[in-house]
């Protein structure tokens, strides 16, 4: 099927030009997999010095936006305005986005079909919550969130998925490679039976919760996990490890 690795790095509300020129000359640095894709994503104030800094093997991604090009929105940033900042993707749904910001299945929907009208590809979040997990209602949840995002998704091709169980961050609990397979496939078979099978075949479906650069390389063997979008070990030397979970 060829599905590429992609691994995407969250730095969410972290950093100073200090510590993101640190980050970046780690990276540029490093030897990196060839055959992953690779994403950062500053603070929206750091898009276009970290773009400057990074190699061309490096993309940068907003961590937001809104889903109107522009206006009244104090505080907001549009798809056009985040790709003259030089980012080519965007963090749309992440679960913080979700449960600090109260974003519903709706208007994160209705980003991600905009962000992809105007030619960004889109890293699309999903994921349940402790007690949605612990009541049996992961599937329920995932499947509600993503139908919400396909039923405005008319080009898969831009679309990375990522499933995020936001019982694995910061709660003690971790998700075992197995427990983040399940999900997965069943995702992927969600796909194949809602949209069509050559779009579960060739969409990515990415893992983020709790990665290190000590559990990757196992989870990065799991046949329905394409990658990982990483939060705070994006901000480590870790996550040089990471990106070349199956190098």
């Amino acid at each position: 099927m060829g599905r590429k690795f992609f691994v995407g790095g969250n730095w969410k509300m972290n950093g100073s030009k200090d510590e993101i020129k640190k980050i970046v000359d780690t990276l540029n640095a490093a030897s990196l997999n060839d055959n992953t894709d690779i994403v950062v994503s500053p603070p929206a104030c750091y898009l276009e010095y970290t773009k400057g800094l990074a190699s061309q093997k490096i993309h940068t991604a907003g961590q937001n936006s809104y889903k109107v090009a522009k206006g009244a929105f104090t505080g907001d940033l549009s798809p056009q305005m985040l790709l003259d900042c030089g980012a080519d993707w965007v963090i749309l749904g992440h679960s913080e986005r979700r449960n600090v910001f109260g974003e519903d299945d709706q208007l994160i929907a209705e980003k991600v079909s905009y962000a992809l009208e105007c030619g960004m590809s889109v890293i699309a979040c999903i994921g349940e919550k402790l007690e949605e997990r612990e009541a049996g209602k992961t599937e329920e949840v995932v499947f509600k969130q993503i139908e919400a995002i396909a039923a405005k998704v008319t080009n898969w091709d831009k679309v990375v998925v990522a499933y995020e169980p936001v019982w694995a961050i910061g709660t003690g609990k971790t998700a075992t490679p197995q427990q983040a397979q399940e999900v997965h496939a069943q995702l992927r078979k969600w796909l194949k039976e809602k949209v069509s099978e050559a779009v579960a075949n060739s969409t990515r479906i990415v893992y983020g919760g709790s990665v290190t650069g000590g559990n990757c390389r196992e989870l990065a063997q799991s046949p329905d996990i394409d990658g990982f979008l990483v939060g705070g070990a994006s901000l480590k030397p870790e996550f040089i490890e990471i990106i070349n979970a199956k190098a």
